[in-house]
């Protein structure tokens, strides 16, 4: 059962996404926040594997609450999936550096959540479908100057050419089809990587990608 909270600060929201999350038979809807400082105290509490946070709510919002439960040592396994109202919000970038495993917009299809939120507890995507490209796109237009290479000298070749596949925003199963292996062959090499650079989850695989040099803006397919 993949438990789930919720984060946002209208109530109707809220209404809308447990009524879809609950009629699901393996997906618990666990509690409610309206604002930051609830959703915190919720999940130090709860510790649901999925956080849908919005970014904009009184008291803390979503990005400093993101903050404080990423950077919990308390709270390895929470995926916390960012909500917003724009596909490309300001916020949503600062937000994945924090440490958030993606982002949806509050208006997206209910299968396209549902699957968000599989997903996210299986590290096997990064973000919606439809935005994927565009924020990798941005992120990259905005990214700082490559980092040293540091922990990037503990992966092989091979793991590094999956690095950068991830980077560009490629699934388990386009990679396997780019290296001709299998998706099970894929996702264990993601799995390493991630390992041996203390990466949370795919999302943060892909800042590494581009901070450390080894994908650069202007390399989407």
């Amino acid at each position: 059962m993949i438990r789930v909270l919720l984060a946002d600060d209208q109530s109707l929201v809220r209404a809308g996404f447990r009524a879809l999350l609950d009629a699901q038979p393996d997906i618990e809807v666990v509690a409610e926040a309206a604002d930051g400082e609830e959703a915190v105290r919720s999940i130090r509490e709860l510790r649901p594997d999925v956080v849908l946070m919005d970014i904009r709510m009184p008291l803390l919002d979503g990005l400093a609450a993101t903050r404080r439960i990423t950077g919990d040592p308390g709270l390895p396994d929470v995926r916390v999936v960012m909500l917003t109202t724009f596909e490309l919000d300001e916020y949503v970038f600062e937000a994945i550096r924090s440490g958030a495993s993606g982002f949806l917009v509050k208006d997206t299809e209910p299968e396209e959540l549902l699957r968000a939120v599989r997903a996210v507890v299986d590290g096997d995507a990064l973000l919606s479908p439809g935005v994927t490209r565009r924020l990798i796109a941005e992120f990259a237009a905005r990214s700082k100057e490559p980092a040293a290479a540091g922990e990037m000298a503990r992966l092989t070749e091979r793991e590094r050419e999956v690095m950068a596949l991830v980077g560009i925003g490629l699934s388990n199963e386009e990679i396997a089809r780019r290296l001709v292996v299998s998706p099970l062959t894929a996702k264990t090499h993601v799995s390493r990587t991630m390992v041996k650079l203390g990466a949370r989850d795919r999302a943060q695989l892909v800042v590494l990608a581009y901070e450390s040099g080894l994908v650069r803006p202007g390399w989407l397919g």
